[in-house]
């Protein structure tokens, strides 16, 4: 991963990133633009005149890279319209030096010096770069030698360099990064080499030396302990499932003092629907299908290396969804740790009775530690979400409003797009079965609420609870932009901290 420093030096022979936008009101075919700088000065002569010559527009996940006296190459990237007061808002900035770290791969270097008004959109400049600067090659082989690796230093500069504040930030945006690249990382590995036993071995290493608890439960004890959702889903592969525990407390802290929150997330390392046998179509992406897992194991970790006095336990159901002699039929009747009894009449709707023996084991937990201030759960869920939302915002589900609300407050940091849906209780006795406690489906129309509504049924009502549909936003199937690669994104892992962080100050 790329290094961040900040600096107040004038650049040398290195290159330069600055902003730039497009003036309102400036006629298509006469376009006037501004050149945003932020703390340094630089020789704009000519520069206006080569941006209109060009075609330029300004526009945001724009790039221009243009010769320039003074510096090896002087990157222009789009910042939008034009804003007098020379503020812009910090996912603007974050994704602006996104698009350019991407642009940069091969470079050794570079130096960021984008318009900022405040600490906080300092930090999202370095966040933007940090995430820009990512690839993934593990499994090329020689086609290896003719791809260009990832920017590998990031210089930020602001006459403010020196301040401690500014190293605070940076070190955070390093973390935060980390830990989403982790998430990508993990996100991209082909299930030939992600397992839920590798999955989970994996994240234990990385746990350990992060001074982290960590418990594994393998088929056996989950079976013997009645987790009856991720063995029903697991069972159907040769690789059986496990139940990944991350735990964080901070060091001397009292329990009972602290606010704590559970984090759950879907892990189905690889989704062929079960004997609801996906087509060839829509099993590509499947891979993608632990992403909730990767998601709040790294926001753990992150968390953990941050040393935010919130206490945090994050569990990541892990299980394969295959096909084989062994897996769940529909209309097998299974039953969720805790006692609940489920009718699967879809097995390719998976994901939530894997979640659901989590939230339960969960909640357990919490309450034996002195109660839990939220549960949160995190998942590639449905694919009405993504009919609903598109792949770029995500779905966000309550029994509580005031969580909630403090989730969205904490992604209006974070950058990342989320939007309040709704549990209509009218859609609950589509989940009604005649002969267990509950179906896996209902009502096809509003799936992604009625999945949600299904989760609602495993937490207390009297336990703030959210649920988390990332299914679009997870895997970027399309074309890169702003900080966001093809493949995994790490969606959720910022957001996540990001509530920790105002957990804390609250």
């Amino acid at each position: 991963m790329a290094l961040v420093r900040a600096t107040d030096k004038k650049v040398g022979a290195e290159i330069l990133v600055v902003g730039f936008t497009r003036e309102p009101g400036a006629k298509s075919n006469k376009p006037r633009f501004t050149i945003e700088s932020g703390d340094m000065a630089i020789d704009k002569a000519g520069l206006l005149d080569a941006l209109a010559d060009m075609g330029a527009t300004g526009a945001a996940d724009e790039v221009i890279k243009l010769p320039a006296s003074g510096y090896k190459l002087l990157v222009l990237t789009g910042l939008g319209e034009t804003n007098s007061s020379g503020i812009y808002p910090h996912e603007s900035l974050r994704r602006a030096s996104g698009a350019a770290a991407r642009s940069l791969e091969g470079q050794v270097n570079a130096t960021f010096s984008l318009p900022y008004d405040s600490i906080e959109a300092l930090a999202a400049i370095a966040e933007g770069a940090l995430l820009g600067a990512y690839t993934f090659d593990e499994f090329r082989g020689s086609s290896k030698v003719e791809r260009r690796p990832a920017l590998k230093s990031i210089e930020i500069f602001t006459v403010k360099a020196k301040k401690k504040e500014v190293a605070q930030v940076l070190r955070r945006a390093e973390i935060i990064a980390e830990q989403t690249h982790l998430t990508r990382d993990l996100i991209n590995t082909p299930p030939s080499h992600l397992t839920p036993d590798s999955f989970a071995q994996r994240l234990k290493k990385i746990a350990l030396a992060s001074g982290l608890k960590v418990e594994i439960l393998n088929h056996t004890q989950l079976k013997a302990k009645g987790y009856g959702g991720i063995i029903g889903v697991g069972q159907g592969s040769a690789n059986p499932p496990r139940l990944l525990h991350i735990s964080y407390q901070p060091k001397g802290r009292a329990s009972k003092k602290l606010k704590r929150f559970a984090f759950v997330g879907k892990g189905i390392t690889f989704d062929t629907g079960g004997l609801a046998l996906k087509p060839a179509q829509g099993m590509e992406a499947m891979k993608s299908d632990m992403s909730g897992a990767a998601a709040v194991s790294a926001a753990v970790i992150a968390i953990a290396k941050l040393k935010l006095n919130v206490a945090v336990d994050a569990w990541a159901p892990l299980a394969e969804n295959m096909v084989s002699d062994k897996a769940t039929r529909p209309s097998d009747i299974i039953k969720i740790y805790g006692g609940k009894t489920v009718e699967v009449l879809n097995p390719d709707a998976e994901g939530r009775l894997i979640l659901a023996d989590a939230l339960v084991r969960a909640a357990e937990v919490g309450k034996k530690l002195g109660g839990l201030d939220g549960i949160v759960d995190v998942a590639t869920l449905t694919g009405a979400q993504v009919v609903a939302l598109g792949t770029r915002t995500s779905a966000v589900m309550t029994n509580n409003e005031k969580f909630r609300e403090s989730f969205l407050d904490a992604t209006q940091r974070s950058g990342e797009q989320f939007w309040p849906m709704p549990l209509p209780e009218e859609l609950r006795p589509s989940l009604d079965s005649p002969v267990a406690d509950l179906a896996n489906i209902g009502d096809r129309m509003g799936g992604m609420l009625v999945a949600g509504i299904f989760l609602k049924e495993f937490v207390s009502p009297e336990l703030p609870w959210l649920h988390l549909d990332i299914a679009g936003p997870a895997f970027n199937e399309g074309k890169a932009h702003g900080y966001t690669p093809v493949g995994g994104t790490g969606v959720a892992v910022h957001s996540l901290v990001a509530l920790a962080e105002a957990a804390v100050s609250s």
